[in-house]
């Protein structure tokens, strides 16, 4: 898979936003999986200088740094719905 000047300058992006973001601070970040991609959205709870973690509604999930495509901050997920009544 060759990178684009745009592929380059997305995953560059994407990398600053992973290096500013506050552990606790809530991303979507997409990454090589296999032959596609995956998205990981959720709270930074670890960094190091190969990996980030995101804690999904799954779980915990490792994100190598080199397979990272994309990544932004998201808001807070919004309120639950409150039931109707019948």
């Amino acid at each position: 898979m060759t990178e684009t000047g745009q592929d380059a300058i997305a995953r560059a992006h994407a990398l600053g936003v992973l290096r500013g973001a506050a552990i606790g601070d809530r991303l979507v970040v997409r990454a090589h999986h296999g032959g596609g991609a995956r998205d990981a959205l959720g709270s930074l709870v670890a960094r190091s200088a190969d990996a980030v973690v995101i804690d999904t509604r799954r779980g915990p999930v490792e994100v190598a740094l080199a397979d990272v495509v994309a990544a932004k901050p998201v808001p807070p997920p919004p309120p639950p719905r409150s039931r109707r009544a019948p």
